[in-house]
């Protein structure tokens, strides 16, 4: 039956189970070898059945509620001490050696269970002690008294060192877990730093080709611009469709490169209220051929900040770019400031779809990202300034729909000159 329930208990109650079985199957057996008054003799056969029959049970309860393994063994305690005791009793009483059972169910139980039910079995057991003094054979009441606190200091002693160990076991476990997944890190890390080298060095013999085919395209659009005919006009719109997929390229690897060489920054007083307006103010026109309304709601009571303006104004471009980018169809983005206690804080709130809730756990890995032709490091870029800032890069989905991103930079310091 041990073998059956082995994937229904844990190796720890398997252990106990089959310890605590042997102990008394140990005990019954050796009253096949002991002699036995007459009267007693009687009772032997039935013991015998009652016990395989108790055990089957057990057994049977284990194999069906074997979650609740730590229950049943609680509940039966009693049950295996009362048998003890019988075969105490059947053996002299007070005199008999069987009471070195007792000794030996108190220590599992208190192993198994810790101090305070190692406490209660040694009670328990003691109780049954006195109790199998009286109804057999007398020992000295010094020799019951001395068993009986021996059984205490057994069942504290060994529960508390139980007890340690197991929370000495559960903290090792945890910090295996901890070191497990900070390796993983590290290796994703590695990976991620691999993968941005090589990105930044593509980037890097990408740009200057384009750049001499932008120029070749401005060319063209000049050779162009005058032309009549349904063949200029489609040649115009060639042209443009060139100039806006070069651009495009462009701006990728230069999120590489920017993802790349990303430095310190070189704070200094600067206002967080002019660097909005004036992106905002870049990057209207966009904005407006979308079919977007680009707002802006700045606090007029933000203090100066000491910050690398460069670097934030890529942070900033990173959020608006990206929410103009959700919303191809039209809609609305607000640019906004204010204080709240002891940071400043500027929002980027969209009314796009909001962000998916499978993707919101990835949101500022390195290269993940969910559009077509996306970097995936634009949220990255933004998260590493804020943070090399002493700020940090927030968001969440708006109740009224779309999403808000924030980016807080601590005040210390701030003030006009």
């Amino acid at each position: 039956m041990n073998g059956l329930r082995a994937d229904r208990l844990d190796a720890e109650a398997q252990v106990f189970a089959v310890l605590r079985t042997l102990t008394l199957v140990g005990g019954v057996a050796a009253l096949l070898i002991v002699p036995l008054r007459p009267e007693h003799q009687l009772h032997l056969a039935p013991l015998l059945v009652g016990f395989v029959v108790y055990k089957a049970l057990l057994y049977l309860v284990l194999l069906l509620w074997a979650p609740r393994a730590r229950e049943v063994f609680l509940a039966t305690l009693a049950a295996d001490l009362a048998l003890v005791f019988l075969l105490v009793w059947f053996t002299g009483g007070g005199e008999s050696h069987f009471y070195l059972l007792f000794f030996l169910l108190v220590a599992l139980n208190a192993h198994y269970f810790g101090p305070a039910v190692g406490a209660l079995a040694a009670a328990l057991a003691s109780a049954l002690l006195v109790l199998a003094n009286f109804v057999g054979l007398p020992a000295p009441w010094a020799h019951v008294g001395s068993r009986a606190l021996l059984l205490g200091l057994l069942g504290l002693a060994l529960g508390h060192v139980a007890a340690r160990e197991r929370a000495a076991r559960a903290q090792a476990e945890e910090l295996h877990r901890e070191k497990e997944a900070a390796m993983a890190r590290l290796a994703r890390a590695e990976q991620l730093a691999a993968v941005g080298r090589l990105s930044a060095k593509m980037a890097h013999e990408v740009r200057n080709p384009l750049g001499a085919i932008n120029l070749d395209v401005d060319m063209l659009a000049e050779i162009v611009r005058d032309g009549q005919g349904p063949a200029m006009t489609e040649a115009r719109d060639i042209v443009r469709e060139i100039r806006d997929e070069v651009r495009a390229l462009a701006a990728l690897t230069d999120e590489y490169l920017v993802a790349a060489r990303l430095r310190r920054p070189k704070p200094e007083k600067e206002s967080l209220n002019d660097l909005a307006a004036d992106l905002v103010a870049f990057l209207q026109p966009s904005a407006e051929r979308q079919g977007v309304a680009l707002e802006l709601r700045l606090d007029p009571g933000l203090p100066l900040l000491p910050l690398d303006r460069a670097m934030v104004r890529q942070a900033v471009h990173n959020l608006v770019r990206n929410s103009l980018e959700m919303l191809p169809h039209g809609g609305r983005v607000v640019v906004g400031t204010r204080c709240d206690g002891d940071a400043a804080v500027l929002s980027v709130a969209d009314s796009g779809p909001g962000v998916d809730p499978v993707a919101a756990a990835h949101l500022f890995e390195p290269f993940f990202t969910t559009k077509a032709r996306g970097t995936g490091l634009g949220l990255s870029i933004a998260l590493q300034i804020a943070r090399e800032h002493g700020g940090d890069l927030s968001w969440r989905n708006r109740t009224e729909g779309g999403a808000v991103f924030e980016i807080r930079l601590p005040l210390r310091g701030a003030g006009d000159d």
